[in-house]
């Protein structure tokens, strides 16, 4: 089942606290996780940024906003229980309960009402929004993430051949291998030797070496090229080959595995970009933006 919204999850949250007993968020997540027949997958499955569970995300804004119409308080860290407010709206039976329903409580409306001196007599609060704040801002940040990388994309295939080579050593040496730059450059780069373009140490001290091909190419890679690629590093006796394309790989190609020891990485174009975005290559930062919570601990809240 996928994930509940945050407003579905308002009125079963209600009614759990609705004994009038003082309860904590894990076991409300763990009610509510029962309550929408939810797996194991879904309750493990993340924000994008990976810092957050989706699922505790959204209870803990369906809880802030019924906490911000005054249905529900907080006792002590973590735990919160319903208020007077709260028991006699679930006395009338609520079918659901949203955003809209929030708006008839004043508490709520101060909530979003404009602190500055302007004359706005109507707060906006977004009713369809499914979303929660967190979820928002990193759907910008992918749709932003998304378009630069196919920007970059864009003008790497239009680089000539040296400095494609170029932008691959440097960003293997921003991932941690081939030591320096200068080392790396001496190794990657150099005429084809039956599909290997370059030599790169895969530690600092060079204790073992991974060979690369790197092709701007425009058509599909197919597994006859990777195959090839394989052939060549078993005539080395090498046993790690990075493949990097600008392009894309078949299907046959991605499901290709050798039989023998040597292990490949396919990098296409779109994880070429995306790499060079997580290792800010090419690219700098406009804004930081940090999201906050409360230190608990500071106030000396148990």
């Amino acid at each position: 089942m996928a994930i509940p919204d945050f407003q579905t999850l308002m009125l079963p949250l209600l009614k759990f606290c609705g004994d009038g007993k003082e309860h904590s968020i894990s076991e409300t997540i763990e009610y509510l996780g029962k309550e929408f027949n939810l797996t194991d997958e879904d309750l493990s499955e993340l924000l994008p940024s990976g810092a957050q569970y989706r699922f505790y995300n959204r209870v803990y804004w369906a809880k802030a906003h019924l906490k911000m119409a005054g249905l529900v308080e907080n006792t002590k860290r973590s735990h919160y229980i319903i208020t007077t407010q709260g028991l006699e709206l679930l006395k009338t039976n609520p079918s659901e309960i949203n955003i809209q329903l929030l708006k008839a409580y004043p508490g709520y409306i101060e909530h979003f009402k404009p602190k500055d001196n302007t004359n706005k007599d109507e707060t906006e609060i977004d009713n369809n929004n499914e979303l929660t704040p967190e979820e928002n801002l990193e759907n910008y940040y992918q749709k932003i993430r998304k378009s630069i990388a196919q920007e970059l994309l864009s003008k790497i295939k239009k680089m000539i051949p040296s400095a494609f080579e170029k932008l691959v050593v440097d960003l293997l040496v921003k991932m941690g291998y081939g030591g320096s730059v200068a080392d790396a450059g001496k190794s990657v780069g150099k005429s084809g030797d039956e599909g290997i373009d370059g030599i790169i140490k895969e530690d600092k001290l060079g204790l073992d070496v991974i060979y690369i091909q790197a092709k701007r190419w425009e058509g599909v890679v197919g597994r006859p090229e990777l195959q090839k690629f394989v052939g060549a590093l078993a005539g080395q006796g090498a046993k790690k080959g990075i493949f990097i394309t600008t392009s894309y790989f078949s299907k046959d190609a991605t499901e290709y595995n050798p039989k023998n020891e040597i292990k490949i990485v396919l990098i296409d174009g779109e994880q070429l970009a995306e790499y060079m975005l997580d290792f800010d290559l090419a690219v700098s930062n406009v804004s930081n933006y940090q999201i906050k919570k409360i230190d608990l601990d500071y106030f000396g809240e148990e």
